[in-house]
């Protein structure tokens, strides 16, 4: 906490939540603030940031502030708390006033590590592998569907009690007949539904990078494969989906200066 003169103070807060960022981002609206009065919504931005803010009192205002960022073991939710208090209560009352708050929020996060996990256990998720050989990524090419002829990294849908990277060893076992090693988390982007399947924006893919334990890659899903370096990347028809995460992908491919 802080508090300069003018008695504005500020406590952060940090939870990790296993669930998509739709998912923890959504049930955090449905739970609302943990404030025995309304706040107005300054800003949002659905599923990274949301900010809401309401005057107590004749002195004082709270602002309560939340980021959700991706991570490899799921959701990491920022919680910002700032307040004006004015002069009255003194040192002891804002002492009394941060114990307060900082119990609320930490049952609050403890409410949405919950209920958010319980919820996404209802949404479809869909994992992705960029499979990195030297300087190169393997690409799939969709047959039929709503992008056939498009490009995208292979995955596919996690499955009803299945663990994430359980379900992208599975699948690039079936879609290229390959196991393959998950290696960093590459991030999370949200789908529009022809992915994955559900309503537009519920789902989101999950992707993380990945060699070969063995073998040569076959194409039992898709119409072609290919080994491509970083200058054909952004050349490729890619699914919308897929797009956002080719800047991390790249990176990959590019060696280290002096290389």
């Amino acid at each position: 906490m802080v508090c300069d003169s003018a008695c504005v103070s500020q406590l952060r807060f940090t939870t990790l939540v296993e669930a998509p960022l739709t998912v923890t981002y959504d049930v955090a609206r449905v739970l609302g603030r943990p404030w025995p009065f309304r706040l107005e919504e300054v800003r949002s931005v659905r599923p990274e940031c949301d900010e809401f803010s309401a005057r107590v009192g004749r002195e004082g205002r709270v602002t309560h502030s939340r980021r959700f960022s991706a991570t490899a073991a799921g959701t990491l939710v920022e919680e910002r708390v700032d307040w004006t208090a004015g002069q009255r209560g003194g040192l002891v009352g804002r002492a009394l006033l941060r114990r307060r708050i900082t119990r609320a929020v930490r049952a609050y996060l403890d409410a949405l590590a919950a209920g958010a996990a319980r919820r996404a256990e209802d949404v479809v998720q869909v994992v992705g592998a960029a499979i990195v050989d030297g300087n190169q990524v393997l690409v799939a090419r969709r047959a039929g569907g709503t992008y056939d002829g498009c490009w995208e990294f292979p995955g596919g849908k996690v499955e009803r009690g299945e663990r994430e990277l359980d379900a992208l060893v599975r699948e690039c076992e079936e879609e290229l007949g390959v196991t393959v090693v998950p290696e960093s988390f590459l991030g999370e982007v949200v789908l529009d539904g022809a992915v994955g399947g559900g309503p537009p924006g519920a789902s989101t893919m999950r992707v993380w990078a990945a060699r070969l334990a063995g073998g040569a890659p076959v194409a039992h899903e898709h119409s072609e494969l290919r080994w491509v370096g970083v200058r054909e990347l952004d050349g490729l028809d890619w699914i919308p989906a897929d797009r956002p995460l080719l800047p991390a992908v790249q990176a990959l491919l590019v060696p280290p200066p002096g290389v």
